[in-house]
């Protein structure tokens, strides 16, 4: 296909994504009550709002993350249909695997992100109050704290899959990502304390998994890499030999 075709097919590519987003952000809507008892329930205090935008403001935040936690494989696989013409057979199965995968860490990130907040973050904001003020949450603060502490953990989930992908395309290597790892712990820790408040224990409690899960993708790049690399040699014998053979 010349340039023009590969933009019309991107673009439905995205359409399609985007109806999957419509759906996902519908149900989001529909059951939007249940998805807030589920986040209320491991809070102590009740929320308040103090305007009546708050209302729908929360209809349309929940909703969103339903759709988009929902999009995320349709995407993906979306993007793999796009690109499947130009892998090989192998390439193909191999690159498919990354979808449910990518899906799966994402929950995973968003899971872990919870459990810090609800048993961590909160209880020890909550702790320096120590009866001075009369502590009053507002849905939308609550939940933009809530999601600005998660969030960042779905998308670093991530990043044993990314690390795997980019491996088999040839763009990373696990020498690349030993050779930045200490730059890479830098990053992890700042961001672990954006994402936390100013306390070093609890900083170092939520950078610590991060820098475990960098770790562990240097490990799953280097399975990739020596993979990618036995393929290479047994193509090139097999070359030589029907060369010797001709």
């Amino acid at each position: 296909m010349n340039f023009t075709d590969h933009l019309a097919e991107l673009r439905n590519r995205l359409i399609v994504t985007g109806i999957f987003f419509v759906v996902f952000f519908a149900l989001g809507f529909v059951y939007v009550k249940d998805i807030y008892s589920f986040f209320e329930k491991d809070i102590s205090f009740t929320l308040a709002t103090t305007s009546p935008g708050d209302i729908i403001w929360i209809y349309f935040t929940l909703a969103s993350i339903v759709a988009i936690v929902g999009t995320i494989p349709i995407l993906s696989l979306q993007l793999w249909l796009f690109i499947r013409p130009g892998l090989t057979t192998n390439e193909r199965k191999a690159s498919l695997a990354y979808i449910p995968a990518l899906f799966i860490l994402f929950i995973s990130g968003l899971v872990f992100g919870y459990i810090i907040f609800v048993k961590l973050i909160l209880p020890f904001l909550l702790t320096l109050n120590d009866g001075m003020f009369t502590i009053i949450f507002t849905v939308d603060n609550y939940f933009r704290f809530l999601f600005r502490v998660t969030l960042p953990f779905a998308i670093l989930f991530e990043i044993p899959i990314v690390s795997m992908f980019l491996t088999q395309l040839g763009i990373l290597t696990p020498q690349f990502m030993k050779k930045t790892r200490k730059y890479a712990y830098f990053v992890l820790v700042i961001i672990g304390a954006v994402v936390t408040p100013p306390d070093f224990i609890l900083q170092i409690v939520v950078a610590i998994p991060l820098i475990i899960l960098y770790e562990i993708s240097i490990q799953l790049c280097s399975f990739v890499y020596k993979k990618k690399l036995r393929k290479h040699e047994m193509f090139m014998k097999s070359d030589s030999v029907q060369s010797g053979v001709e």
